[in-house]
């Protein structure tokens, strides 16, 4: 009886648990068809300049007959996304190595910590005329001005992750005779995965924003430049488009960054679930 009654009990709370999985699909969709009805709303106006979802539409449908600048939306989309690349595979790498650096080692933080400190507070579109002087408005400082933005994020949180290693983890190893080494790639880097990851998805968003504004600053390609190419001639449906187009692939990007992180840190998803 005993039994039955707490069968009972479980299969009520995975009725509710599977209806409360089912609103938190449909809310998703509910936000998105409540922004297309404000969005239809704001561009009915006559006196409105906002351009409505047929006239983006349009706009979308000529920009596949007539290429800017002999590139369709899916190439100025690719030209921002091979910058971004680019300046993340670099980040990722040289941040990861230095956050683990400064953070694993006292003498090295106290060396390069303060310098590091000042470096962030120096927002990445500030190096943009500095850039510009020196390497001119080609593709190497775009790619520079986004390395620098989406560096400072993975450094601050490698750093924090491994200088926050719990205590009794390297306890553990001291009991085990670990060296220092071991203690560094078997105990701090595994226990600081999930604030390396905090830090690659903060440098992915950031990565995608700066390049966007290094790309209005000056460029010749990209889903900023359209923008820009929108502005100067008053086309304001290329300049929404492009603002959708951008945040598509930044959902897209933290989608991706998501699957890898299960994949490489499998326990976060038991965090989530």
């Amino acid at each position: 009886m005993k039994k039955a009654k707490e069968e009972m009990v479980l299969s009520e709370f995975e009725r509710k648990e599977i209806s409360r999985n089912r609103v938190y699909k449909i809310l998703p969709v509910i936000a998105i068809i409540l922004l297309v009805l404000l969005w239809v709303a704001a561009s009915s106006n006559p006196l409105s300049k906002f351009p409505s979802p047929a006239a983006v539409w349009d706009r979308y449908l000529k920009l596949l007959d007539r290429p800017i600048k002999d590139l369709g939306l899916l190439g100025h989309i690719w030209a921002s996304l091979r910058r971004v690349f680019i300046a993340l595979g670099c980040a990722w790498l040289i941040g990861i190595s230095f956050g683990i650096l400064i953070g694993w080692n006292k003498k090295c933080n106290a060396l390069f910590g303060p310098i590091f400190t000042a470096f962030r507070a120096v927002p990445p579109l500030a190096w943009v005329p500095l850039m510009t002087i020196w390497f001119g408005t080609g593709e190497f400082p775009k790619v520079l001005i986004v390395f620098i933005g989406a560096l400072m994020p993975v450094v601050v949180n490698t750093q924090a992750g491994i200088s926050n290693v719990i205590k009794e983890y390297l306890d553990i190893g001291t009991i085990f005779h670990a060296n220092k080494k071991q203690m560094l790639f078997e105990i701090a880097i595994p226990s600081a995965l999930d604030a390396i990851f905090a830090g690659i998805r903060n440098s992915t968003s950031a990565g995608w924003m700066v390049v966007l504004a290094a790309e209005m600053l000056g460029g010749k390609s990209g889903v900023g430049f359209l923008i820009v190419r929108g502005m100067d001639s008053g086309d304001y449906p290329l300049c929404l488009l492009s603002m959708i187009c951008i945040g598509v692939v930044g959902y897209l990007l933290a989608i991706v960054i998501q699957l890898l992180e299960r994949i490489i840190c499998p326990w976060t998803r038991k965090k989530s679930a």
